[in-house]
């Protein structure tokens, strides 16, 4: 792109010059809410980074300014809550935030009210707030469930849902019981072409996952996550990853669990590079701290816990780590839109993804059919491949300094699976595919020495290739008891050193037309 805008903020200057789709937006918005019956429940769908706050809150201008009632606008973090505060006030707004320290005594001065889900669940339950006249009721990440409670004090209000994703994050209560109608805004690519966000490079690094258990909100739990991305092999990927993809980038890393960060951070802090941790028992001054060095140092690196999802806005990130597994679509697209923001000289930012999400869920920004996601939420669910499924179609990747050892292998993946199928299709005994893989990995040993010593050598760097066709082998056949596993990894090792032993130099000569020297 050769032109990147600088940011939302800048290209509203006033705060009421809204860009087209966004006057879009309002306009379907108004017609449905002139329409529809005073009580009617609408959801408006638009990624992260397209302005959602800014469009309700000229909806609200325009409301207050035409009609005789008031407004109230929820979310379900204090930090939300305050950044709606503020570009209400932007746009003329008049509003009072309602917390837990909030008095209200002076409540009739104001039309519109700002709160949060819980604090004002508990004011109405106590009759501390007069709503008797308010006409609008703008809910902000709406797929969050813990706003349907309050509908039942708003029964005659028009209710407005926004929202990135429109797929509940709770599967037993579907959006669809809660919402009459969905209006679908602008697509994330539409959004890139017109450079108003910048377009995800993302690396997808495979990672197993069948450790993980799921918790009763139908996510990952924090132990188990915790339980495999503290482990040496995966602090290793991720340090590998960020090293090959970010190294020197301003980097966010996304984990599950406390615990996994904190070994993220001293992890990185040991290998000399400048990082902070970040989780919801920070106070206020430590997350501000943290928040201004993040922003002020060009290869920052910041591991946190979930906080920064909503409410956190950092338009120099250049790199969103996905340290963690999730089954939550909104959750997935809240992450990466975290490096979404567009600013002078970025128009692209990069994704590594550590949990298998991009198998999982797509490419951030395809084309999703939100229409049908909203009607049938499960029909989606349903259809999204298992963590199984998603293993089973992996490749074994070689590591960069592995591959090296074997250069001149123009070819080092052997293909369990297909390689079965053709055996039972040609009648064959299953044992042939082990066999055939063993003379594959023999040759690509034979290939890269010059004796049989050197083969032997290669061949013991082998074992995660190893372990993985055995792997896949076992689900071929269906026998993965450990004592069978163990013995067939055994086994294999004394096949491939005996091949070798026997068939060197008649595969050397075959290789490269002469026998090995003497």
């Amino acid at each position: 792109m050769s032109t990147v805008k600088t940011s939302e903020t800048e290209e509203r200057k006033s705060g009421k010059d809204l860009y087209s789709y966004q006057k879009g937006a309002i306009d379907k918005i108004f017609k449905c809410f002139e329409e529809a019956p005073e009580d009617y429940h609408l959801l408006y769908q638009l990624p992260t980074g397209g302005g959602k706050t800014v469009i309700f809150s000229e909806m609200v201008r325009q409301y207050l300014k035409h009609h005789n009632k008031r407004v109230a606008v929820l979310t379900h973090r204090v930090e939300l809550c305050k950044q709606t505060s503020n570009m209400l006030t932007e746009f003329g707004v008049k509003n009072k935030v309602v917390d837990s320290k909030a008095n209200l005594d002076d409540q009739d001065e104001y039309s519109c009210f700002v709160a949060m889900v819980e604090t004002l669940n508990n004011r109405l339950n106590d009759d501390k707030l007069d709503i008797s006249d308010i006409g609008l009721v703008i809910i902000d990440e709406a797929h969050y469930n813990s706003f349907t409670k309050l509908f039942k004090f708003f029964e005659n209000s028009f209710i407005l849902g926004v929202t990135a994703t429109p797929l509940s994050s709770n599967t037993k209560l579907p959006m669809n019981d809660n919402y009459n109608e969905l209006i679908v805004g602008e697509t994330i690519e539409a959004l890139i072409e017109n450079e108003f966000l910048a377009r995800a490079e993302t690396y997808s690094y495979n990672v197993g996952l069948t450790s993980l258990e799921i918790g009763s909100n139908g996510d990952y739990t924090v132990k188990s996550s915790d339980d495999l991305y503290t482990g040496t092999d995966m602090l290793g990927k991720l340090m590998q990853a960020y090293e090959e993809r970010s190294k020197g980038k301003k980097t966010l890393i996304f984990n599950n669990g406390i615990n996994t960060s904190l070994f993220v951070y001293d992890t990185f802090r040991r290998a000399g590079y400048p990082i902070m941790h970040l989780d919801n028992t920070a106070t206020k001054k430590e997350r501000k701290q943290i928040l201004k060095w993040f922003k002020e140092t060009p290869d920052a690196i910041l591991t946190s816990v979930s906080i920064l999802t909503t409410g956190f806005d950092e338009p120099t990130v250049d790199t969103i780590i996905l340290n963690r597994a999730t089954k939550s679509l909104a959750l997935y697209y809240q992450m990466i839109g975290r490096g979404s923001r567009i600013l002078r000289n970025k128009a692209t930012f990069t994704v590594i993804d550590l949990g298998n999400n991009f198998h999982r869920f797509g490419p951030w920004g395809a084309d999703l059919d939100w229409q049908k996601i909203f009607h049938s939420p499960n029909y989606y669910l349903d259809n999204l491949l298992n963590d199984e499924d998603i293993e089973g179609n992996f490749r074994y990747e070689m590591p960069d300094e592995l591959r090296a050892e074997f250069a001149n292998s123009k070819e080092v993946y052997f293909d369990i699976k297909q390689t079965y199928i053709d055996s039972i299709n040609n009648g064959e005994s299953s044992k042939v595919v082990l066999e055939r893989s063993i003379e594959h990995h023999a040759k690509i040993c034979i290939e890269n020495s010059e004796d049989v010593y050197d083969a032997y050598a290669l061949a013991k760097m082998l074992g995660d290739d190893i372990d993985y066709r055995i792997e896949r082998y076992t689900k071929c056949i269906s026998r993965s008891t450990f004592n069978f596993v163990d013995w067939l990894n055994n086994d294999y090792r004394k096949k491939l050193r005996a091949y070798l032993r026997d068939n060197f130099d008649t595969v050397f000569e075959e290789i490269h037309g002469r026998p090995p020297e003497e």
